[in-house]
């Protein structure tokens, strides 16, 4: 019950910051229109379809970084979380209590962007409802990614971290807009370490339904998604004593 009602209270605040909402679940479409219309003028198969909306919803995520990370940074500053810190809620459930609203947040964007796929010529087919759940893990991925900056650090170095350095990093290491082979070398070896490109690949093996690839790479992304949740709670663990003093 404690959980349920601090999710429901994190669900209002959410809802009620309007901007950034529409700003998290609509930019990514906009990239995807504007990426499409370029396609749609070059003979090269740069940005098919179908290989670019498993790629730009990950993408989209980061902003999801940045939306959770914002909240409880600015919690953590506030005189209601120092009122939290006295009750029986352990780390574990603030933690939870900020991820279940925003999880569904995440859902709804990537299946926007699903939904924009198809207006834009993405075939229609059970692959679509399969790539939205498999990548439910790279939303959990960076919720946590979030929380975990969140609980570290202020609102605005978490809007540098998430809002600059993530969405970079996330472009750049994904394999969304080039293939990573095409640089290769240490760069294509930094970016298989770390869960962005693998998060890409499940979601396009789903939706061209080649199924048995999609575990040896969703294994990444819920190995980091479980990993960054713990090192979130005990951030938050860590804090939440040094506010309290």
């Amino acid at each position: 019950m404690r959980i349920a009602s601090f999710a429901l209270r994190n669900s209002k605040e959410i809802l009620r910051d309007k901007l950034n909402l529409v700003f998290g679940l609509g930019f990514p479409i906009i990239v995807l229109l504007l990426l499409s219309a370029i396609q749609a003028n070059i003979s090269v198969q740069l940005f098919a379809i179908d290989h670019l909306t498993p790629g730009i919803s990950v993408f989209g995520l980061s902003f999801i970084s940045l939306f959770s990370g914002m909240l409880i940074a600015k919690d953590r500053t506030s005189s209601f979380m120092l009122r939290l810190y006295i009750s029986p809620m352990k780390s574990s459930d603030f933690i939870l209590g900020y991820t279940l609203p925003l999880l569904p947040m995440a859902v709804m964007q990537i299946i926007i962007c699903f939904i924009a796929a198809i207006a834009l010529g993405l075939t229609i087919s059970i692959n679509i409802l399969i790539t939205i759940i498999v990548l439910i893990p790279a939303a959990v991925l960076f919720i946590a990614i979030g929380l975990l900056c969140g609980s570290i650090f202020n609102d605005k170095q978490v809007g540098g971290i998430c809002g600059a350095l993530l969405t970079n990093l996330t472009a750049w290491l994904s394999g969304t807009w080039f293939d990573l082979s095409l640089v290769g070398g240490t760069f294509k070896s930094i970016a298989e370490l770390l869960p962005f490109s693998h998060a890409v690949d499940a979601g396009r093996a789903a939706l061209s339904g080649n199924f048995n690839m999609i575990f040896s790479h969703l294994v990444w992304v819920i190995g980091y998604a479980v990993v960054i949740l713990g090192l979130a709670i005990y951030a938050f663990t860590i804090k939440a004593k040094s506010d309290n003093k």
